[in-house]
């Protein structure tokens, strides 16, 4: 940038700290039901997504995971009975966290296609303990939503059953 440019840019943030230390000292309203509920949900859309997904992948691909890492380990049923060999909780939840983790760009960008916009808050009311717990109660209850829809696969587990018992 040139002097007068930079001069000029310089001159346009002093007013705009000016403005931000003004706003500062003014009582902001805390934000309106309105406002909470379009907060929720814009939390708890994404999440529902999240839930489902993670859920029902893990439910409809978690034995052949598991008998995938066996065969590729040599691990036979026996062996995979012993504390040694067996993969244990720590292990299915590092493996979900890294599904999960890679799913969740996707679900927040079909979000954001779907028209789900960010709620119009100022920096203080977002700070707000209200719209905090707006929030988080979203994610809350997003997740368990996502997850409760993700069981379906469980749908379909009693008729394999049936089929191998027939066998």
């Amino acid at each position: 940038l040139h002097s007068t440019e930079r001069s000029c840019l310089l001159r346009e943030l002093h007013r705009f700290e000016s403005i931000a230390i003004a706003q500062e000292k003014l009582e902001v309203a805390p934000p309106s039901p309105g406002q909470l509920r379009h907060v929720f949900f814009h939390n708890a859309l994404p999440f529902v997504g999240f839930g489902f997904l993670d859920n029902a992948i893990m439910i409809a691909a978690g034995t052949q995971i598991e008998l995938s890492i066996g065969v590729v380990l040599g691990i036979s049923t026996m062996a995979g009975n012993s504390n040694i060999s067996k993969p244990t909780l720590e292990d299915t939840v590092r493996f979900k966290i890294f599904c999960s983790s890679s799913l969740a760009g996707y679900v927040e960008a079909l979000a954001s296609r779907l028209g789900l916009s960010i709620p119009d808050l100022t920096p203080k009311q977002a700070d707000m303990w209200q719209t905090r717990l707006s929030a988080h109660l979203g994610k809350a209850i997003g997740v368990t939503i996502g997850c409760i829809l993700g069981m379906f696969p469980l749908l379909f587990f009693g008729e394999e059953e049936e089929k191998l018992e027939e066998k």
